[in-house]
């Protein structure tokens, strides 16, 4: 009979169960490495069911490494325990039966240290199985796994073990597991992509337009503003300057959210939120990027809102008429101002309408 003893203060029952069922032959031949006396224990033997008992004869059992903290206790396990086993001192069994580094969320959930991860991927195995059980013992939610490219081969084993995807970057892939019986309330990926748009005109009432090289046939011969995306952590109001300074080289200064457009399932079934921006010019000289730009001039207004393409298109004509109101003093964007919050100890981008009469920006209605 085959039998293993483990400290009722490192062991839940149900793990005992699983270890009883798939680690019991791996340590047929033992023998312990620390008498210990009189110690509360559980166990677990081949074909009997676990049962906690008390001793006050000496018995054998299993002691760990090194001593360790309540805290270290609780994350090591069963596991962090030495083993003599045909001689030989081995922590296979150790290491494998560790809890995966982590850290608590704020949401009652567990977000897993991907710097602390373990090379192999039997091991990873063996410890991710065992950190689920641990943490759903615990009462967790949900479980954030990151990742890196140089631990992809880490992904299929996740997947195994319930791992569902999340979302991705060019450096990692998140995958989470939500632990409570019911539908996930871990929040979804990103939703949406952003982008700008700078209208920039200068005081011969010329509109800086380009013609893109790369676009849809319907679009061939548009000459249009500026667009792009925003990059990550980038403001909008400066992601609309940098757009129109690497398509045109001009550099601008930023005055106003004129209008925003809201689109779904635009690329890779997400939605799309497209921001107008009025622009002042602080320099006049063009130079284009040749990269995703076929050309780039100052136009008359005239002759840009006249483009038929612009004139059939609803959405195109009225982004126009709005600016030209702007331009009128007609109508009022949103400016933006920093703000700081004390939900998040961050300050903030704010954008809102001012009627300033003082330097007669805007009359308003």
């Amino acid at each position: 009979m085959e039998c293993s003893f483990f400290s009722s203060k490192y062991m839940p029952m149900s793990e005992i169960a699983r270890l009883e069922r798939t680690n019991s032959s791996q340590f047929s031949s033992f023998r312990p490495l620390v008498e210990v006396k009189s110690t509360p224990h559980f166990s677990s033997c081949r074909g009997i069911s676990p049962k906690a008992s008390h001793s006050s004869t000496p018995n054998y059992s299993y002691v760990p490494k090194q001593a360790v903290s309540s805290v270290d206790e609780e994350k090591l396990g069963a596991g962090n325990l030495l083993y003599q086993i045909n001689g030989t001192n081995s922590s296979l069994f150790s290491r494998n039966l560790r809890i995966l580094d982590s850290f608590d969320d704020e949401y009652g959930g567990v977000i897993v240290d991907s710097e602390r991860l373990p090379a192999n991927s039997n091991v990873f195995a063996s410890m991710l199985s065992f950190s689920i059980s641990h943490w759903k013992s615990k009462g967790k939610k949900g479980i954030w796994l990151k990742l890196p490219v140089e631990k992809s081969d880490l992904v299929p084993v996740a997947i195994k073990e319930g791992f569902e995807y999340h979302h991705a970057e060019r450096g990692y892939v998140m995958l989470t597991y939500w632990l409570p019986e019911g539908p996930s309330m871990l929040p979804a990926n990103a939703s949406h992509q952003v982008g700008v748009g700078g209208f920039v005109i200068n005081d011969k009432n010329e509109v800086l337009v380009v013609l893109e090289k790369y676009c849809a046939p319907q679009f061939v011969g548009l000459w249009k503003i500026p667009t792009g995306f925003i990059v990550e952590s980038e403001e909008i109001f400066t992601g609309a300057v940098r757009e129109v300074k690497e398509e045109t080289g001009v550099d601008t200064e930023f005055l106003e959210v004129v209008a925003f457009r809201h689109v779904h399932n635009v690329a890779f079934e997400k939605s799309d939120l497209f921001f107008i921006c009025m622009l002042k010019p602080v320099s006049t000289h063009i130079m284009v990027d040749d990269h995703e730009i076929q050309a780039a001039k100052w136009m008359p207004l005239v002759e840009f809102v006249e483009q038929p393409l612009i004139q059939q298109d609803c959405m195109f004509k009225k982004v126009i008429d709005i600016c030209i109101e702007r331009l009128g003093k007609r109508y009022c964007g949103l400016s933006v101002h920093q703000v700081a919050s004390t939900f998040d100890g961050k300050t903030s981008s704010l954008y809102y309408n001012v009627i300033d009469s003082q330097h007669n920006n805007c009359i308003g209605n």
